[in-house]
């Protein structure tokens, strides 16, 4: 069910009787075999007979050039026209394009490059047009035709066929009664039939196929055929349009036989060399899918993306990323990934930007979309329309002992926020400006930065008792920071052969304090985004970093082999100066940049003890570790593992588990486990097989699950997919997909490349 790139495209039904007439150029096999001068020519046989201009030659001929050489039983050579006419177990080799072809009678012009072969059948080879995940053999092509004509460049086939399978009993051969082609540019079959052991596939009465390395060739793309358990039976098919060298499009839609029409477009170009654009639509007119009782129930939609940057005037640079989705039903109802399918987030900006010495100036446009649940209206909209950023990172005021630098990160715009129960002004003011002044400086071993800073916001709207109100206000903050670089402490080892010759343990403790004071009217902030977070605190933040790493004397190489960092805030204030609402999910900055887990429901004088573990002590082997453990409920409330195993060559494994046990005020409950298993590789021959899942604890059911099968012979393969999508109550889907892959052509079928597992 899935589309296909244009390079991708039906190479296997024209491209491979171009290829093995010799459109692409290689190194020459007998690079000095023979002393020949363009224009030069060398006869030899066991009897020569000279006529004036015109040699009969007989008994191992052989005819050479500095492009070519023709060897036979007999021949005639016209030196004054460059005519050579040979028979009887005639071969025609190419010196730079690795052509070696067999006949039983040429016809060849020397000077002109014209003529014609009769009973043809050889082996050539080709470059590629594929790409990174295309199969590939160390087989030739190998070709027979009744008659091919060349003229130049332009070669007619008649009558032929090609493989590059083992000749006695080929997995697949392309016949055509006539083919047309234009070396390095495009091939025109007439009439042609692709076999798969002798069994026709499909027939084309007129195709055309570009050749080139890059091809950008108008036409239409594979058909799209498939089935699913909710959709029904799949048809899709589409154009694609090379508009000319910067700008091309995709026009293309596919019917489902349950549901209905869906439509997608694609355009994109690079109107200069400094600029692009990539623009895609997706859409269904859904018919909606029938419930026990007969309704239907209709989750059609559509999707909308566009990607692009420029350079702009003045030195700034322009960059744009506009999403838009209709609902979040529409996208877990018809997407084709499950990350994608699981994905609630929208957003789209546009900004403008220009770095000076160290400011830096930014002009931009966003809109985010959170989709909070299936439900059309349940979504939070939040807007900057414009908003204006003019920064600076740290920039040295003074030097010596005791250096200063200043920072400063302001923002100016006007900003919304719109959710099904909330709703603010179209366009509220809000400015922030906070310029800070850091130094550093050592005492013993230790190294301290203080920074002192001072916040000023204001806001064109705000909260009173819990409604919305028009009147500006003002929020005024002052910040202080201490941090502190104890000295790290390491001892080397001697160690075990297969970590390293020698392993280093280093330990590397950190404290930061952090005090901030003068805002006393939290509640009547209305939340934008992380500068409305900001509350009066008064913490300190204590981390220990273990780092272990190994050295090969051999080589010198040092690597890192293992990680444990373990880091906890300490609240000295623990109702943030009032802003905490006890009984409900609070979101602080001195909250959200320790773990991203919400875990602040009522007073407390520590987060959780965060850990972050991660192990790589080979490159067939990692794991990594992420928990949160709260000292206050006594338990990990969240835990994300990730490791992977390479067990040889063949076999992979990798299992993940990822689970949230905060209260459901906090965040919903979540006990996932994902896993992936491979056997074998993308080109591997013989079969390969991966499965991945996603299993959900608490539904006791798997959401995910997709088994893909591949059967690689000496020139092609066979791709088989089932996967199974269990969202809730949106999805609950079977669906099944296949592909063939020709070696060195490339692939088509329902199963793109870029979708496979291995």
């Amino acid at each position: 069910m899935a589309a296909l790139s244009p390079r991708s495209q039906w190479r296997v039904f024209s491209l491979a009787l171009v290829l093995a007439l010799g459109s692409a150029e290689l190194p020459a096999q007998d690079s000095g075999a023979f002393d020949l001068q363009p224009g030069d020519t060398s006869a030899t046989a066991d009897y020569q007979e000279q006529h004036g201009d015109l040699k009969f030659l007989q008994g191992r001929v052989e005819i050479a050039t500095d492009q070519f050489v023709v060897t036979g039983d007999e021949a005639r050579h016209n030196e004054a026209t460059g005519q050579i006419e040979a028979k009887g177990n005639v071969r025609y080799r190419h010196l730079t394009r690795r052509e070696d072809i067999y006949a039983d009678k040429l016809s060849y012009n020397a000077s002109s490059g014209s003529g014609t072969f009769y009973k043809v059948h050889g082996i050539v080879e080709s470059a590629s047009q594929g790409g990174p995940r295309l199969l590939s053999t160390d087989n030739p092509f190998y070709i027979e035709g009744e008659i091919v004509y060349k003229a130049g460049s332009h070669y007619t086939v008649h009558k032929g066929y090609v493989t590059n399978c083992e000749v006695d009993d080929p997995w697949w051969t392309l016949s055509t009664p006539k083919t047309k082609i234009v070396t390095g540019g495009h091939a025109t079959i007439h009439r042609g039939v692709f076999r798969l052991k002798g069994i026709p596939i499909f027939y084309f009465p007129y195709f055309r196929k570009s050749l080139k390395r890059l091809p950008r060739q108008s036409g239409f793309l594979t058909p799209n055929i498939g089935n699913s358990s909710r959709f029904g039976l799949v048809l899709g098919q589409s154009y694609y349009w090379a508009i000319n060298r910067s700008y091309d499009a995709t026009i293309g839609g596919a019917w489902f036989s349950e549901r209905g029409i869906a439509t997608r477009l694609g355009f994109r170009g690079r109107p200069t060399r400094n600029s692009y654009f990539d623009a895609s639509f997706y859409g269904v007119n859904d018919r909606g899918f029938k419930t026990n009782d007969g309704r239907r129930i209709k989750q059609g939609g559509r999707t909308f993306e566009l990607e692009g940057a420029a350079s702009m005037p003045g030195g700034f640079r322009g960059v744009a990323q506009l999403n838009y989705l209709s609902s979040l039903e529409f996208r877990q109802a018809f997407t084709q990934s499950f990350a994608e399918a699981v994905q609630s987030q929208m957003r789209s900006i546009g900004f403008m930007s220009k770095d000076l010495s160290t400011f830096s100036i930014n002009l931009s446009l966003l809109r985010g979309e959170n989709f909070q649940s299936v439900r059309p209206d349940d979504k939070v909209i939040l807007r900057k329309l414009p908003s204006l950023e003019f920064n600076s990172r740290d920039r040295q005021l003074f030097d010596g002992p005791v250096p200063l630098w200043f920072s400063l990160d302001s923002s100016f715009g006007l900003v919304s926020r719109t959710q099904e129960t909330f709703q603010t002004r179209r366009f509220v003011q809000r400015g922030d400006v906070f310029p800070r002044l850091t130094s550093t400086f050592r005492l013993a071993e230790f190294r301290f930065t203080p920074s002192f800073g001072t916040r000023h916001t204001a806001y064109g709207q705000r909260r009173e008792q819990g409604s919305l109100q028009g009147m500006n206000f003002y929020r005024n903050s002052r910040e202080f920071s201490l941090d502190i670089a104890p000295p790290s402490f390491q001892r080397i080892f001697e160690g075990p052969k297969w970590l390293g010759d020698r392993v280093k343990h280093v330990i590397e403790p950190r404290i930061r304090y952090r005090f901030v004071d003068g805002i006393d009217n939290f509640d009547k902030v209305i939340r934008f985004d992380g500068r409305d977070l900001l509350t009066n605190t008064n913490e300190a933040d204590i981390s220990v970093m273990n780092r272990l790493y190994a050295k090969d004397a051999a080589t010198g190489g040092v690597r890192e082999v293992a990680s444990l960092e373990i880091w906890q805030r300490r609240y000295f204030d623990p109702e943030f100066g009032g802003a905490l609402v006890p009984g409900r999910r609070n979101v602080f900055s001195s909250t959200v940049d320790v773990t991203p887990f919400a875990f602040l429901d009522q007073a407390r004088n520590a987060s959780p003890i965060v850990s972050s573990f991660r192990v790589r002590p080979n490159w067939r082997t990692f794991l990594g570790w992420r928990t949160d453990y709260d000292p206050l409920r006594r338990r990990i409330v969240n835990s994300s593992v990730d490791s992977g195993w390479r067990i040889n060559a063949l076999w992979n494994v990798e299992v993940g588990h990822h689970a949230v046990r905060t209260p459901v005020e906090l965040s919903p409950p979540s006990n996932q486990l994902s896993t992936l298993v491979r056997l074998g590789d993308f080109n591997r021959r013989g079969w390969n097989v991966a499965v991945r899942t996603n299993y959900d604890y608490g539904q006791h059911i798997f959401i995910y699950n997709a088994t893909q099968a591949t059967y690689n012979t000496d020139c092609c393969g066979f791709s088989f997919e089932w996967r199974r999508f269990a969202i809730g109550h949106t999805r609950n889907e079977n669906q099944f997909r296949v592909a063939l892959s020709i070696a060195n052509v490339g692939s088509f079928g329902t199963l793109s490349p870029r979708e496979r597992m291995f």
